[in-house]
């Protein structure tokens, strides 16, 4: 397809996608003339994963070159790719050294990790982004003086487990190794409001049925 109907399909205009094409966000088409270039199916899923890093998870376009780059890193086997891709995906607050509260939420998320399997020795000197934010999420429930040991954040844990499957279920249906990477950047992006939005309302219908 050429520019005009890979726009079309795509719902992005014109100028958005040279954009993107200049920032190398979006992989250069195939050139057929001095001027024109054919696009497939490859660069319009590209596009709606571009589109999800960039307007609906609000990253800079500095940041979704990278977690790009990482997607496409051949060096890595599938597991690694993955990996690569979400954890470079925009992370929460650090947490505060200085804080007692950080090393007490430190040691209660290696006994959680440990319970639940999940440890790394690797992280003890430099623990992975989302683990920073854990812990600076349990310092924050520490210092508020609320419950946040093992015991309460197990369920929880339990739980996102739960969700790790059917998130994999939904990228294994992709079938390519690039389209399942790049399915689990987008899901990662997408399904967060999402499940933020069912917790809530679950609490509203929760709340409903104890207390009225």
């Amino acid at each position: 397809m050429r520019l005009a109907e890979l726009s079309e399909r795509s719902g992005v205009s014109t100028a958005t996608i040279k954009y993107y094409l200049r920032e190398e966000l979006l992989q250069p088409g195939r050139r057929v003339s001095a001027t024109q270039a054919e696009y497939g199916e490859d660069h319009l899923r590209r596009l709606r994963l571009v589109r999800a890093l960039i307007q609906i998870g609000r990253m800079p376009v500095a940041t979704a070159r990278e977690v790009i780059a990482a997607a496409e890193d051949e060096s890595l086997d599938h597991h690694m790719r993955l990996g690569a891709a979400t954890q470079a995906l925009p992370a929460g607050p650090e947490p505060d050294a200085g804080d007692p509260a950080t090393e007490t939420a430190r040691r209660t998320m290696e006994t959680l990790l440990e319970r639940l399997g999940w440890y790394r020795e690797s992280d003890e000197d430099e623990p992975a982004p989302v683990r920073r934010t854990l812990i600076a999420a349990v310092a924050a429930l520490v210092r508020l003086g609320y419950p946040c040991g093992v015991e309460h954040l197990l369920p929880y844990a339990r739980l996102a487990e739960q969700l790790a499957v059917a998130d994999l279920d939904l990228v294994e249906r992709e079938p390519t190794p690039e389209g399942q990477i790049e399915a689990a950047v987008a899901l990662t992006v997408l399904y967060e409001p999402v499940l933020l939005s069912l917790r809530r309302l679950a609490h509203a219908e929760e709340s409903a049925r104890r207390f009225t």
